[in-house]
C-alpha cells in the first residue's frame, strides 16, 4: 500500500487525499521524530520553571490566569480534551476525520508544537490500523481550531469514547486499540491543547472539496458543450481569440473544453435556418464566462490551501532559540473565506446549468425539440420533473451559498469574541458540491436525450463517445415515461464516478 511520509515541513493535498480517501499508511520522517524531541525539550525545561507559561503550565481560554501546579498538569490535559470534545448531532464522514487527524499529526510533527514522539507515533498507529474516532456535525466555531471535532480524536488516542474499526463498527476506542496492539497516550504539558487547537478540519474539507471540484467543473463544460449542441447553438463563441481578450484563464480553459467536446459537430452554427437567431441564450452564449470564473475561484482557494499545508497551527508556538510564545495563527478565517467563495461559486455553476435543462424542456425556445423532451407530450410528461428536481437542487445550492464566514457568535466568555465558523463554511460546502454533481447529472440526462432527438444531424464524436457510455452505464434515453429516479442516479453515479469526463477525453484527450 501507499505510503506517505510527514516530514517538518507540511504536506501536500495529494497527501491529504491518499491518506483520508484511499487508506495510505502514515510514517514519520527521522527529521520530524527529531524536531518533535527537540522542541519536547524545550517546553519540558519551561514546566520546570516557577513562573507560568500559557499552555504548559496555566489553564486555557479565559481560564488562562490560573497558575496549575505539577502534579496537577497531567490532569488538566486530560480534563481539556475531555471537556473539549463535546460534539453533538450526526457523525461526519470517515474521509472527514481521517483528513483531519493527518492534517493535526502534520502540524505536531513540524516541531512547533511541543508534543512528543511518542504520541505523533501513536496518531499515525491509528491511523494506520483504520479506527476513526467519532465525530460530530456540531462543535466547532473555526476559532481557537476545530476545538470539538479534535477533541473526539484526542480522546480516542487517550482510550476513551467511541471510535470506527476498519469493518466499519462502532465500539470503544479503548477496545479499538488493545486490538490492533495500540498503547493509549498518557497526555503531559502542553499536549492536550496542541492536538485540539488547529484548522484541521476545515482544511481536509476544503483540500477533498478542491477535488471534487475540479471534476465538476470539467463535467460541467462537457455537458453545456451537449446542451449547446442540443439547442442547434453556435460555436463561434468558444474562439480562442475572442478569450485572449479578456485574459482569465479559467475562462479560456472552459471555452477550450467546449471547443474540443464540439469539434466535428454537425449540430452547431444552425442560427439562420428555420427559426432565426442573431446570438444564443446567456446560459449557452456565457458558459465559459461563469464556468470560468468559478475555476479561478478554484485557483485561489488552492493557493489558501497550499498555504495552509506548509502552516503549523497551534497556540502557543515553539519558535527557534527556545521561546514558546501565543498566537492568533488558529483563526479559521483565511480558509473560511474561500469555503465559502466556492459555494457561491458552485451555486452560480448550477444555476447556469439548470437554465440550459430549462430551455432544451421548453418549446418555445428549444427550436424544435418536442415539449420536454417527451415521446407523445401530453400522454407523457418527459423530463419535467426532472428539472424541477434539478431546480430545487439548485434553490438548496442558493442557501448554502450564503457565507458562514459572515457570521461570529462569542465564546469562552468574551476571550474568543470573534470566530469564524469555517467548519460550518466546511460543512455546507460539501453538501453544495454534493448537490451540484446532482444538478450537473441532470443537464447531461436531457442534453443527451436532445441530441439524439435531433434526427438527421450528428453529434461531435466526443459526444457521441460521451452517450454511449452513458447508456452503458444505466443512464436511458428517449422513449416513453418511465420510472425515472433510477435513470437520474445512473446519471449521478456516471457524473460522480469521473465516467462522463473518461468517456469524453477518450476522443478529445486530456481535457482541462
Amino acid at each position: 500500500m501507499h505510503s506517505v511520509v510527514v516530514g517538518t515541513t507540511g504536506v501536500t493535498a495529494h497527501d491529504v487525499l491518499a491518506v483520508a480517501r484511499a487508506g495510505a499508511r502514515v510514517e514519520l520522517s527521522g527529521e520530524a521524530v527529531a524536531a518533535l524531541a527537540a522542541a519536547r525539550e524545550i517546553v519540558d525545561a519551561l514546566a520546570a520553571k516557577p513562573e507560568p507559561v500559557y499552555g504548559v503550565s496555566t489553564g486555557f481560554g479565559a481560564l488562562a490566569t490560573r497558575h496549575i501546579s505539577p502534579e496537577l498538569r497531567a490532569q488538566l490535559q486530560r480534563n481539556i480534551v475531555r471537556s473539549h470534545a463535546a460534539g453533538m448531532g450526526p457523525r461526519v464522514e470517515r474521509e472527514v476525520v481521517r483528513a483531519l487527524m493527518f492534517l493535526r499529526l502534520k502540524t505536531v510533527c513540524s516541531g512547533h508544537t511541543g508534543v512528543r514522539p511518542e504520541v505523533a507515533q501513536t496518531m499515525a498507529d491509528v491511523l494506520n490500523a483504520g479506527i476513526t474516532p467519532v465525530v460530530h456535525e456540531y462543535g466547532s466555531l473555526g476559532c481557537s481550531g476545530d476545538l470539538a471535532p479534535l477533541s473526539h480524536c484526542a480522546l480516542a488516542l487517550m482510550g476513551e469514547g467511541d471510535a470506527e474499526g476498519p469493518d466499519g463498527v462502532v465500539r470503544p476506542a479503548g477496545e479499538l486499540l488493545r486490538e490492533h496492539g495500540i498503547e493509549p497516550v498518557e497526555l503531559r504539558e502542553k499536549e492536550g491543547l496542541a492536538l485540539l487547537n488547529g484548522t484541521d478540519g476545515m482544511l481536509g474539507m476544503l483540500i477533498m472539496a478542491l477535488a471534487d471540484l475540479d471534476s465538476l467543473y470539467t463535467s460541467a463544460d462537457i455537458t453545456a458543450a451537449l446542451s449547446l449542441e442540443g439547442l442547434l447553438g453556435t460555436d463561434k463563441v468558444l474562439a480562442p481569440e475572442l478569450h485572449a481578450i479578456r485574459p482569465h484563464p479559467g475562462q479560456a480553459a472552459s471555452a477550450a473544453n467546449m471547443l474540443a467536446v464540439l469539434k466535428g459537430s454537425q449540430l452547431t452554427g444552425h442560427h439562420q435556418d428555420d427559426a432565426p437567431r442573431v446570438q444564443d441564450a446567456y446560459s449557452v452564449r456565457c458558459a465559459p464566462q461563469v464556468a470560468g470564473a468559478g475555476r479561478d475561484t478554484l485557483a485561489h482557494a488552492r493557493l489558501v490551501a497550499e498555504r495552509e499545508l506548509a502552516a503549523a497551527v497551534d497556540n502557543p508556538v515553539v519558535l527557534p532559540g527556545g521561546r514558546v510564545e501565543s498566537n492568533g495563527n488558529f483563526h479559521g478565517a483565511p480558509v473560511a473565506y474561500v469555503l465559502d467563495f466556492l459555494a457561491i461559486a458552485a451555486a452560480d455553476l448550477g444555476s447556469i446549468a439548470e437554465r440550459r435543462t430549462d430551455r432544451l424542456l421548453d418549446k418555445n425556445r428549444s427550436h424544435g425539440l418536442p415539449p420536454f423532451l417527451a415521446d407523445d407530450a401530453g400522454v407523457d410528461s418527459g423530463l419535467m420533473i426532472a428539472q424541477y428536481t434539478q431546480a430545487a437542487l439548485v434553490s438548496e445550492l442558493k442557501r448554502l451559498a450564503v457565507p458562514a464566514s459572515a457570521d461570529s457568535i462569542p465564546s469562552s466568555a468574551m476571550q474568543e469574541d470573534h470566530v469564524s465558523m469555517g467548519w460550518s463554511a466546511a460543512r455546507k460546502l460539501r453538501t453544495a458540491v454534493d448537490n451540484l454533481t446532482r444538478v450537473i447529472a441532470v443537464e447531461l440526462y436531457a442534453a443527451a436525450r436532445a441530441v439524439e432527438l435531433r434526427e438527421g444531424l450528428e453529434p461531435a464524436p466526443a459526444s457521441r463517445a460521451v452517450i454511449e457510455a452513458a447508456r452503458a452505464a444505466g443512464v436511458g434515453g428517449p422513449g416513453p415515461d418511465r420510472f425515472l429516479a433510477p435513470d437520474l442516479a445512473a446519471a449521478d453515479a456516471f457524473v460522480r464516478g469521473g465516467g462522463l469526463v473518461a468517456a469524453a477525453e477518450t476522443v478529445t484527450g486530456p481535457l482541462r
